[in-house]
């Protein structure tokens, strides 16, 4: 288990007409086994900050390191073998593959790495279990309702096993009962798989749940 560093990170978008810079020498610790949430008006940067930190996209300056992995270090290669083993995701929408069932989109993530179809079928059943939907093994997104497929979301997130946790506005989608049953299933993983997460969120009870808040603003982060 592994904490979160960050140290001037700057990120930056051209447009038609000029250079936009979402993230300005950003500083961040985030300590192994700390739940952090990143609070911050829409557009500021907060998906941005999650995908450089986990390595989903590129950033233009400074050093990230997730445990004793220097992210900025890595080839692309690499950064994806990482990303795959290490970090989970969890987004807005849930990104469900419609052909799949539940089970099989939990265990997509083992599929693409080679692991055993026994491995593959037990880890996915018991997350399945876990977030439970053990009834809807069977079920394509479609026929799960929206808090049901963030919740395979979640255990699909899970199934590798990951270190680390960033998950951005997981449930700002969902009416307000189905998001704090979501709150507290995040929470409970939390806890249960020792993880390191990090938290995008526009939902105050989802934030007060985290053990700090911090701010984005004007490409900075600063305690909430």
């Amino acid at each position: 288990m592994g904490g979160i560093e960050a140290r001037g990170v700057v990120k930056s978008y051209e447009t038609a007409t000029r250079r936009l810079e979402v993230l300005r020498d950003v500083d961040l610790d985030v300590s192994s086994g700390e739940m952090v949430a990143i609070v911050g008006a829409s557009g500021v940067g907060k998906s941005s900050l999650l995908h450089v930190l986990g390595g989903l996209d590129v950033f233009d300056a400074g050093t990230i390191r997730l445990g004793d992995a220097q992210i900025h270090e890595m080839t692309d290669a690499a950064r994806v073998a990482f990303r795959n083993r290490h970090v989970g995701f969890v987004f807005q929408f849930h990104h469900l593959l419609p052909e799949f069932t539940a089970l099989e989109n939990i265990e997509m993530p083992l599929r693409i790495a080679g692991a055993p179809a026994a491995e593959r079928r037990a880890r996915a059943e018991g997350l399945l279990e876990r977030v439970g939907l053990a009834d809807r093994a069977s079920h394509r997104p479609s026929a799960l309702s929206g808090g049901e497929q963030q919740r395979v979301a979640i255990a699909r997130a899970l199934v590798s096993r990951p270190t680390v946790l960033l998950a951005d506005e997981p449930t700002g989608n969902l009416d307000e009962a189905t998001a704090a049953d979501l709150h507290r299933l995040i929470r409970d993983m939390h806890a249960e798989h020792g993880l390191t997460s990090l938290i995008a969120t526009h939902n105050p009870l989802l934030a007060a749940a985290c053990d700090r808040i911090l701010r984005l603003e004007a490409g900075r982060l600063s305690p909430a």
